[in-house]
């Protein structure tokens, strides 16, 4: 079981992260929470690592910080949550709105996020409201984003594309949420920030 990685950053993209480490690359499923943090990062990064083992793959996922990878575990814990709707989970909302939804028993945010009802929804908050709780899990609401850290729009649409299909939306709808969002003229500086503003659209 692998607990941390610390490497150089080959390829960053929303959803995904390669990793070098010791003349092997990983690649790593990544939260866009995780992705804003790493993509201000020149070097080497660490990665906490939660690992899946099936019969036909081994799957990593990786997190800026232990926090996130912590509510990452209890999301899994949750029956009907499984590990990619976990990372949506954490894509659609950080770490901080998440512990805060639990904590206020706030129903809608969760139903708001692709593939789940409300009784799953429900089920997140009372499997979890007395082990995800502000006071445990010291999370902080998302810094602002670095504008010196930006894309070309066509780079960012692309990546955000490629992400979205990754979560799991089909090409046409995430292309037409995505056309929404550009088309406002209030243009994000970050890919990571865009794919979150087209998952509104599109869970709306």
């Amino acid at each position: 079981m692998f607990e941390y990685i610390k490497g150089r950053m080959v390829s960053l993209s929303p959803a995904y992260v390669i990793v070098e480490a010791g003349g092997i690359g990983y690649f790593i499923n990544i939260s866009l929470n995780t992705h804003s943090l790493i993509s201000k990062i020149a070097g080497e990064i660490k990665l906490y690592i939660h690992e899946i083992i099936r019969e036909d793959a081994r799957i990593l996922y990786g997190f800026a910080a232990e926090e996130e990878r912590g509510i990452f575990r209890y999301l899994i814990s949750v029956s009907g949550v499984g590990a990619n709707t976990a990372r949506l989970i954490l894509s659609s909302l950080s770490p901080y709105e998440v512990v805060a939804s639990i904590s206020d028993e706030n129903v809608s945010a969760f139903k708001s996020i692709k593939g789940i009802g409300t009784k799953t929804a429900q089920r997140i908050i009372v499997d979890l409201k007395d082990k995800i709780k502000p006071e445990t899990f010291q999370v902080a609401p998302s810094p602002a984003d670095d504008k010196k850290n930006t894309f070309l729009h066509n780079t960012m649409r692309s990546d955000a594309l490629s992400a979205l299909i990754t979560l799991g939306y089909k090409q046409k709808e995430a292309e037409k949420a995505l056309n929404k969002v550009m088309a406002t003229g209030d243009m994000p500086d970050d890919v990571a920030e865009l794919v979150r503003r087209t998952l509104k659209i599109l869970t709306n």
